[in-house]
């Protein structure tokens, strides 16, 4: 703890720190309760993804061997022209939200090409981007742990040494206070005796 006057003035100023501190902790507190509870329900979002792109993946591989009839599929037909985002606020964070990807509509022959072709190139197109969401999914749990780090740290700071050097140090004023008025109590009874004292003597004389 850093050195502090031993004054009236100071112990106000400490006073006034540790409401200050009082009052921003829980705030600091309940964001940390939130991030906690996003983090918890973003891993739970992204363990969904995943296991539905696991179905969707194993879906495609009952039909995966079409695709070596002449690239019917060709590759730049997977490439998306635009991805559309938003961001979420949570608790301070913007947090990504993936809403969809655009690709460009390829251009073939319908008569040249097998009938399966539009739900097959649909089905790979919707793993792309089902792969696309949970990278932001990814990210965002990430920008949330690093806020969540950031906040505890704080929260520690304020519960385990801002809060506790301010009471410290009201504490160290006040009987420091008390001392020098017990003093000065103490003075006065003396120098009032004396004056009694001498009255009394003046009077005997």
């Amino acid at each position: 703890m850093a050195k502090i006057k031993l004054t009236k003035g100071e112990l106000k100023k400490q006073r006034d720190t540790l409401r200050q501190y009082e009052r921003y902790l829980p705030t600091l507190q309940l964001k940390k309760q939130q991030l906690q509870a996003e983090i918890l329900h973003q891993h739970n979002l992204l363990s969904e993804k995943k296991t539905l792109l696991e179905k969707k993946r194993n879906a495609v591989l009952a039909w995966a061997g079409l695709l070596g009839e002449g690239n019917v599929i060709q590759k730049e037909w997977l490439i998306s022209e635009k991805t559309v985002a938003s961001a979420r606020n949570i608790a301070g964070v913007e947090l990504p939200v993936f809403s969809e990807m655009a690709f460009a509509q390829p251009d073939y022959d319908l008569f040249l090409l097998p009938l399966w072709v539009d739900n097959g190139l649909e089905a790979l197109r919707a793993i792309v981007a089902l792969e696309a969401e949970i990278v932001f999914i990814e990210r965002g749990i990430e920008a949330l742990k690093r806020e969540l780090r950031i906040t505890t740290q704080r929260v520690n700071l304020f519960e385990k040494i801002k809060i506790p050097e301010a009471q410290e140090a009201i504490r160290v004023i006040k009987i420091y206070i008390g001392d020098q008025m017990a003093n000065a109590v103490g003075r006065c009874k003396i120098a009032k005796r004396k004056i009694e004292q001498a009255q009394m003597l003046e009077v005997a004389a």
